[in-house]
């Protein structure tokens, strides 16, 4: 199993290209199935997750190109092989129950199994499911699958979310394209991937109104054609990479980067006294005052602050100037990072869902282990800080989420090494 080792202690300077999201990806490529047509993605990130989705849609009877060092993809359901996902592929990543809504709005029937994912609590598909209810789909719970059937095909429905849902709203627009009728979708998600799966969508011959709103409005048309996307920048990637040059000094630029991907980051890091400027080609990070400042932090729904990055801005806080509050209103298994950053010397104190991190001189090294994607990166970071040398084990979580992520942070002067055992 592969380990990375970080010495740290050295500020970074220099450039990182950031990369395709893969949450957008990982919602695009299922758009795919609506159609009999080749949908084209370029600028797609090079991650395990998305050779996940390529098997899964593959083992549907999709084809899939794959081109310019994986930064393409060509991918064209002519027609089904299979309307089974099975459990095999899909336990192995959450973003597979996304085939679910295309399948049955095409076909009038799928079986998917279950998903899995990271273990950071509760995920239900509980939402999506009755959603696709009210689309008039009838559901059946079965030996860990969901077998879906419209025979008579899909109809346009108001649905009200009880939560907001990334997932359940990116599953529920992209089933209502082909439904009879139109289809209001109220307490809708509105992150930048949902605006940018719609764009896609529009490209398709889709029609949406309302998206980046919590109320999006889709009326069904009968078929839906090609097109050619390109995939937004990760904005979790990039908040990521914005923390690298807080927590260790120095000054790094964001290629590609824009604030309005992270605007609820950019607020806390100027919070923080450090200094997020736009650049010609995108924004450049450094501290102001060579230090950091404690502040409070609450997860929320986009456009609040993302649970994608909170466990990296604990990381920062750990090295801040008094005591910050985190508080993560999201998922309730995601302090799973503390007690790791704790082993490096941060004081954190965790009471249900919130965590006070009262703010030390210096990290050290050690040996320290990953929960899930975002906990990986966040002892990276913390690690790029610490003094001496961090052991990361169990990395096979960073993969799905960041690519070359060893490569961009040696780029820009970290001492970061990966090891096969």
């Amino acid at each position: 199993m592969d380990r990375i080792v970080v010495t740290g202690g050295k500020p970074l300077q220099g450039e990182i290209d950031i990369s395709g999201a893969k949450n957008a990806c990982l919602t695009l490529m299922p758009a795919a199935l609506l159609t009999d047509q080749p949908l084209e993605l370029t600028n797609a990130p090079r991650l395990a997750d998305i050779d996940t989705m390529t098997k899964l849609l593959v083992s549907l009877g999709a084809s899939v190109q794959i081109s310019e060092q994986g930064r393409r993809l060509v991918i064209q359901a002519a027609a089904f092989e299979d309307t089974l996902a099975h459990y095999d592929i899909v336990r192995k990543m959450r973003a597979s129950i996304l085939v679910l809504g295309p399948i049955l709005a095409r076909e009038g029937r799928a079986t998917v199994s279950l998903p899995g994912g990271c273990a950071i609590g509760a995920r239900p598909v509980d939402l999506h499911l009755s959603g696709l209810e009210r689309l008039g789909a009838e559901l059946e719970l079965k030996d860990g699958y969901v077998h879906a059937r419209a025979p008579q095909g899909l109809k346009g429905a108001e649905i009200d979310f009880s939560a907001v849902s990334v997932g359940a709203t990116e599953n529920l627009m992209m089933a209502a394209t082909l439904a009879k009728g139109v289809t209001v979708l109220r307490n809708a998600a509105r992150e930048p991937e949902i605006v940018d799966l719609a764009r896609c969508l529009r490209k398709m011959g889709a029609e949406i109104e309302g998206d980046g709103t919590d109320i999006i409005e889709i009326e069904g048309v009968d078929r839906l054609s090609g097109a050619s996307h390109r995939v937004l920048p990760d904005r979790i990637e990039l908040g990521t990479y914005m923390l690298a040059p807080a927590i260790t000094g120095g000054e790094v630029e964001l290629i590609g980067g824009k604030k309005r991907l992270v605007s609820a980051l950019v607020e806390k890091l100027e919070e923080a006294d450090i200094s997020v400027e736009d650049t010609e080609r995108g924004l450049k990070v450094k501290r102001r005052n060579g230090h950091i400042e404690a502040l409070d932090i609450s997860t929320a729904p986009y456009p609040g602050f993302p649970t994608d990055l909170q466990a990296q801005m604990m990381a920062l806080l750990t090295l801040a100037r008094g005591v910050s509050r985190v508080e993560e209103t999201i998922f309730e298994n995601r302090f799973m990072h503390a007690p790791e950053l704790i082993r490096m010397g941060a004081k954190i104190d965790v009471q249900g869902g919130i965590a006070h991190v009262q703010g030390v001189d210096s990290l050290r090294g050690a040996p320290v282990m990953a929960t899930d994607l975002r906990a990986s990166v966040s002892l990276i970071l913390a690690g790029l800080a610490a003094e001496g040398e961090t052991v990361l084990n169990r990395v096979y979580h960073l993969d799905r989420g960041y690519e070359r992520v060893e490569q961009k942070l040696a780029g820009c002067g970290a001492r970061i090494e990966r090891f096969k055992d």
